[in-house]
C-alpha cells in the first residue's frame, strides 16, 4: 500500500494531562512524516455517542487518512480494537460503536480486523492507555503503508458493535427527536434529518414554545428559538445571541418535540 500522509485523533482525553502527546509522540516515533489533524480532545469522559457523531460530521471533510477515534470505557476489558477500511479511509478505535457511523459517511466498511498483531502495537500495552500503545502505533503503520490485513485477523462487520438509533418519531404537525449533540455554542442537534422542516410552517413549537423556522440564527429576534438544518443536514434548534440548550433545559439523550403551533 502507498502511504497515507494524514493522521486525525478525536477522544475524550481533555487538555490538562499529556495522554494527546504521549499519542502524537507515539506517532511522530514510528512515522515522522504523518501530518496529524486533531479534531477534538473534548468529548465528554466516556460519552460515545457525542464522539461518534463529532467523528461522523468531520471525516468527510478531512483529507483521506487514518482516523483514530479514542472514547473507550471499557479499555482494558473483552471489547476489541479494531481497524476498518472505508473507500474514504481507515478508521481505528475500540469496537464500541464509536467508528460505525464514521464509516458509513466514508462510504461504508469494505475490510474490517482485530487489532491483535503483536508487532504493530508497543512492547507492553497498558490496560488503560489503548491510544498511546494501540491504535496510535497502528495508525502510524497504517500511515507509512503497511497493509490493514497485517494489522489482525479479519472481522465480520455484522459483528462489531453498534450504538442503539437515536429515537426520532413522525408525528402529525411535527416530530419528537432525540438531542443528538449540544455544542460549544449550546445549540441543540437533533436526530432528525433537516428535511422534515420542509413542510412546517414559519412559525413552530419547541418543547412547547415559540420558535421560528428559519435557515440561521438571525431569523430569530434577539433571544428568540430558531430551528434550521444545521451543517450536518440535521435539524438543530438555537437561540439568537444564547444557549438553546439552557433555555430549553436539555442534553444529549433528551427528547424534544417540534410541531406546528396547532398542534401543541
Amino acid at each position: 500500500m502507498a502511504p497515507i500522509p494524514w493522521i486525525s485523533l478525536t477522544t475524550d482525553y481533555g487538555l490538562a494531562d499529556g495522554f494527546v502527546a504521549a499519542c502524537h509522540g507515539v506517532i511522530a516515533r514510528l512515522a515522522p512524516a504523518a501530518r496529524v489533524i486533531d479534531v477534538t480532545h473534548l468529548v465528554p469522559p466516556g460519552d460515545v455517542r457525542r464522539g461518534a457523531a463529532v467523528l461522523a460530521q468531520t471525516v468527510p471533510h478531512l483529507p483521506v487518512g487514518v482516523h483514530v477515534a479514542v472514547v473507550d470505557p471499557g479499555v482494558g476489558t473483552a471489547r476489541r480494537g479494531v481497524g476498518l477500511a472505508t473507500p474514504g479511509g481507515l478508521l481505528v478505535g475500540p469496537d464500541n460503536g464509536l467508528l460505525l457511523d464514521a464509516a458509513a459517511a466514508l462510504g461504508g466498511i469494505t475490510a474490517a480486523v482485530e487489532l491483535t498483531s503483536a508487532g504493530w502495537l508497543a512492547p507492553r500495552v497498558s490496560d488503560t492507555f489503548h491510544g498511546r500503545d494501540v491504535f496510535a502505533p497502528v495508525a502510524a503503520r497504517l500511515a507509512l503503508g503497511a497493509p490493514l490485513a497485517d494489522a489482525g485477523p479479519a472481522v465480520d462487520p455484522d459483528t462489531l458493535v453498534r450504538l442503539p438509533a437515536p429515537v426520532l418519531d413522525r408525528e402529525a404537525g411535527g416530530f419528537t427527536a432525540e438531542v443528538l449533540t449540544v455544542d460549544h455554542f449550546g445549540n441543540v442537534q437533533l436526530a432528525a434529518p433537516a428535511e422534515l422542516l420542509a413542510g412546517l410552517p414559519g412559525r413552530v413549537r419547541v418543547a412547547g414554545r415559540d420558535a421560528v423556522r428559519g435557515r440561521t440564527f438571525g431569523d430569530a429576534p434577539a433571544g428568540g428559538l430558531v430551528v434550521h438544518g444545521d451543517s450536518a443536514g440535521l435539524v438543530a434548534v438555537a437561540v439568537n445571541g444564547g444557549r438553546a440548550a439552557e433555555l430549553l433545559g436539555v442534553a444529549p439523550g433528551d427528547l424534544l418535540r417540534v410541531s406546528t403551533p396547532d398542534a401543541g
